[in-house]
């Protein structure tokens, strides 16, 4: 042992020793893609999906060349992102793009989430580094065959969990590993979702408007089950269906549960158990599994087992309006998260509070926050948090980028549980998630894995 490590106190050590394991553990051994591009040298991106968010995304990959734009709705929702890449050439079909444009080196999916797998498994397969929209799929299988093969084809991947570059995130993880607040035994998640409507309908809409002229509505349908047309799912909600979205746990819990999952060091929990509000839709008041829309509020209770030295965790998540606890260490009339939601993490010697990405994180009461020395930076900074770039600079240099599949397919795995969890409300469902297997209920694993549409398989 060395002079140095003889010195060194034990808090300092386990401090260390916790950063270290914790660095480990967000950051995982990949195969890691042989570079193909120099620093300078500029990539091929295809977009698929890029209306909206994948318009953004596009935009925040600025540096490169946009080579080819794939939506099923060009001359609709995506005609303006068209437009500005006049350029790139055009696509609805992806399959058909990924088999004729061989210079692609990289692609953005922004689809909604029932499509994200079928489309990243194919690019991935052709050896093309994917930068997939949250949640990375529509199912906790489909997330585990992501993770294996980014791994088999060494791609560079990121989901698009954007709060994950920035600096609120990773000084939550620095506090907690510091001892800020102690050990975490419990933490409260919050949004603010759904801000669509959701459960408010009996059933699907009975009206059969006709498909717009600029809409393959085969292709938007893609792997799910084939039903008429109607304007709530395109271009309107449809995160409110089950065949399509994944509510308002799957549209914001990859952003808001990140800083929990990292800073704790979180993979599967040992068990979930959800509630959901019964008054919004005769629908639900039946309590069916089948039913097609998530429930307008959840609150999902999720037990995760002790890693290391860390204990175990009972993190609770609550949406539609639903909110944890106020802390009665927080100031009165202080907000609690921000506009999206947030987090309460609740250690054995405080609480520290952060909005939605991680963002604002503070120890409360104010008072402990200002008396609070700061630790010194332990996470590498993505400059000016520009989640994209970091899975550029990815693609360049074969180093992973921060939300790599490694971590964003077991944190997705574990969000989508809940999803499980509230189809079977009111019971504690135990889960094997090395196995992927609920093993008290053998009839809830049939949403462990979707079934898909003829054509359509992964």
């Amino acid at each position: 042992m060395s002079s140095k490590a003889r010195v060194m106190g034990r808090r300092d050590f386990m401090k260390a020793s916790a950063v270290s394991a914790a660095m480990a553990a967000a950051s995982p051994t990949v195969l890691r893609a042989a570079p193909t591009r120099s620093a300078n040298e500029r990539l091929n991106i295809a977009g698929v999906g890029v209306g909206g968010m994948g318009g953004s995304n596009l935009n925040a990959c600025g540096s490169e060349n946009i080579v080819a734009l794939c939506d099923v709705d060009a001359d609709g929702c995506a005609a303006g992102t068209i437009r500005r890449y006049p350029k790139a050439k055009v696509y609805k079909d992806f399959r058909v793009m990924l088999d004729k444009q061989k210079d692609i080196d990289a692609v953005i999916i922004a689809t909604p989430d029932h499509s994200h797998a079928v489309i990243a498994l194919a690019a991935m397969e052709r050896g093309k580094h994917v930068y997939v929209q949250k949640p990375m799929t529509h199912s906790i299988e489909e997330a585990r065959r992501m993770t294996e093969s980014a791994r088999k084809h060494k791609v560079m991947t990121q989901m698009g969990n954007q709060g994950h570059s920035g600096d609120g995130v990773r000084r939550v993880c620095e506090w907690i590993w510091d001892g800020a607040i102690g050990a975490v035994r419990e933490v409260h998640a919050w949004t603010n979702r759904p801000v669509w409507p959701q459960s408010v309908e009996v059933g699907r809409p009975a009206e059969k408007p006709k498909t717009p002229a600029s809409l393959d509505w085969d292709l938007w349908i893609g792997p799910a089950a084939m039903r008429p047309y109607h304007p709530t799912y395109h271009p309107g909600t449809w995160r409110a269906w089950c065949d399509f979205g994944t509510g308002s746990l799957g549209d914001l819990g990859c952003h808001i549960l990140d800083p929990v999952f990292w800073a704790l060091r979180l993979k599967y929990p040992v068990s979930a158990e959800g509630c959901i509000s019964t008054y919004w839709s005769g629908l639900w008041k039946r309590v069916d599994p089948k039913n097609e829309q998530f429930p307008r509020s959840t609150i999902v209770r999720y037990k995760f087992p002790a890693r290391g030295e860390m204990p175990p965790i009972k993190l609770t998540w609550w949406d539609g309006g639903m909110m944890p606890p106020r802390p009665e260490q927080l100031e009165k009339g202080r907000r609690m998260g921000d506009d999206d939601g947030g987090v309460l993490f609740l250690g054995d010697r405080g609480v520290l509070m952060c909005g939605c990405y991680g963002r604002s994180p503070r120890l409360i009461p104010e008072t402990r926050m200002k008396a609070y020395k700061q630790p010194a930076r332990t996470i590498e900074r993505v400059p000016g948090g520009r989640h994209e770039q970091d899975w550029l600079r990815a693609c360049k240099t074969g180093k992973p980028a921060g939300s790599n599949f490694d971590f964003a397919g077991p944190f997705t795995e574990s969000v989508l549980m809940g999803n499980l969890a509230i189809r079977y409300p009111n019971r504690e469902l135990l889960w094997d998630g090395e196995k992927m297997e609920v093993t008290n209920d053998k009839a809830a694993n049939s949403y462990v894995r979707r079934t898909y549409r003829k054509g359509w398989a992964l």
